[in-house]
């Protein structure tokens, strides 16, 4: 595929609804032996839009998650035995998309109609809305809540000096204090990291599609690069030496000068005729500013230097895509050439460590390492010549979430990780190769292909 020809292809077959499994915090919960699970946040905090499928508004909600007392989590999902229930206290204008992205999307379409409320969810957790005290801070509803199913509203839960409540790392601040002002200690779960953590076959069916489109914006981004003309220097413009400065001319593309906001726009077509949205990460840096690793700036982009293009939109569901590639207009075969060749070899060692139960960190250091046997710094700071970042990163409904490849922990099945080396010279540039890959029974899989060559051409 090429230019204009990789977005007729846009259409999409339907996809599987999206249900986060709630057992593990129902789990977590009776782990601790705690009351509740509390989160609030808005439609930006990416644990709640997990937990909930919730999308809306930018004003806080709060889920309230507690165990059934006549059932455990492994009983589910069968739809005749609720194993916990879930609260979500939601703004009230908002009621109808709560009920029916948060309640309806979360019922098992083959369950048999029955009178009993606490049957024909999924996973067994019965998902109620409420919208009562929405004058009250979304903390305190939540507080409410917890004393209520939490405390027992048959009063056989603990009492309130007892209670102990989960809640994720990303909890706000004000949203805590509220609920430890209503008796209540608070203790961290990283039960919703490590369920983000394993995709669902849904949620990869997510990935795979906003990956497409990342990949249809870098090859009409390599197009363009490929169209584009060189122009060498008129004497007077290049000075006594011929070159001026050392640096060439910029590349013309549709008769003007190609910048790297010029090019971003072009990727930008090409993912919202996609139906994804840039989410300001379409990041495109050329000569020195490719080796800043987040550049959106607007730089000339001339032949013979590095032009680094990070694509990383957002779907409709909230789910990233992320794909990295390295250009070099009619180089010289210089630096450029040697960190491309080195990139590609670190890239290779990383996904060959790649399988179920190996430790992340093992790929980071095998990438490393590759890095440093063609001479490249695998530890350099920012701002230093070398590689300055880690191997990879989960991408979900987060762009970086876990697992980190230079952290704790093994791969398992369900993981959906960047493999991306790179190496940097600020007063050169960069380069930086990057993929997708979900982590299977027996290996990996690369999201969503597409092509290497550092030379710009364009493809069938």
């Amino acid at each position: 595929m090429s230019g204009d020809d990789a977005v007729p292809g846009a259409a999409e077959e339907p996809t599987a609804p999206l249900r986060t499994d709630l057992r593990p915090v129902v789990e977590a919960v009776r782990e601790a032996d705690a009351a509740a699970f509390v989160a609030v946040g808005d439609r930006f905090d990416d644990d709640l839009r997990y937990l909930t499928r919730f999308s809306g508004p930018d004003r806080p909600s709060a889920l309230v998650v507690v165990p059934d007392d006549g059932a455990a989590a492994e009983d589910g999902p069968n739809p005749e035995v609720p194993v916990g229930r879930a609260v979500l206290c939601a703004p009230a204008l908002f009621r109808e998309q709560a009920e029916r992205e948060f309640v309806a999307a979360a019922r098992d379409p083959t369950a048999e109609p029955t009178d009993d409320a606490g049957a024909g969810f999924h996973d067994g957790v019965v998902r109620e809305v409420r919208t009562e005290a929405v004058g009250d801070h979304a903390g305190e509803r939540a507080a409410a809540i917890v004393n209520k199913l939490g405390g027992g509203e048959n009063g056989s839960g603990p009492e309130p000096a007892e209670r102990t409540v989960l809640t994720p790392a990303s909890i706000p601040h004000d949203a805590a204090v509220y609920v430890e002002r209503a008796g209540n200690s608070l203790a961290s779960t990283d039960a919703v990291a490590n369920a983000r953590a394993r995709k669902t076959p849904a949620e990869v069916d997510r990935l795979r599609r906003v990956q497409r489109a990342a990949v249809a914006g870098m090859d009409r981004a390599e197009a363009v690069l490929a169209e584009s003309e060189v122009v060498e220097a008129a004497d007077e413009e290049a000075g006594a030496d011929g070159r001026g400065d050392g640096r060439r001319p910029p590349l013309r593309w549709a008769g003007e000068p190609l910048t790297t906001e010029r090019l971003r726009r072009e990727v930008n077509r090409v993912l919202a005729a996609r139906g994804v949205r840039d989410a300001g990460n379409t990041v495109i840096g050329a000569g020195p500013s490719a080796a800043d690793l987040h550049y959106v700036g607007d730089d000339p982009i001339r032949p013979g230097e590095t032009v680094l293009l990070d694509i990383s939109p957002r779907g409709p569901d909230g789910y990233y895509g992320d794909v990295t590639r390295t250009f070099v207009a009619d180089g010289d075969g210089g630096w450029e050439r040697r960190a491309y060749v080195a990139v590609e070899a670190a890239r290779e060692a990383a996904l060959d460590e790649v399988e179920p139960g190996v430790p992340a960190k093992t790929v980071h250091g095998e990438a490393a390492a590759e890095l440093a046997a063609y001479g490249f710094d695998p530890n350099a700071g920012e701002g230093e010549t070398g590689f300055t970042h880690g191997t990879g990163h989960g991408v979900g409904v987060s762009l970086h979430e876990g697992p980190s490849l230079s952290g704790a922990g093994e791969l398992r099945p369900g993981h959906v990780v960047t493999v991306e080396p790179g190496v940097y010279d600020p007063a050169v540039g960069g380069v930086r190769l990057e993929d997708l890959i979900l982590v299977t029974e027996d290996g990996y899989e690369i999201v969503a292909e597409y092509p290497f060559d550092i030379a710009p051409s364009e493809r069938d």
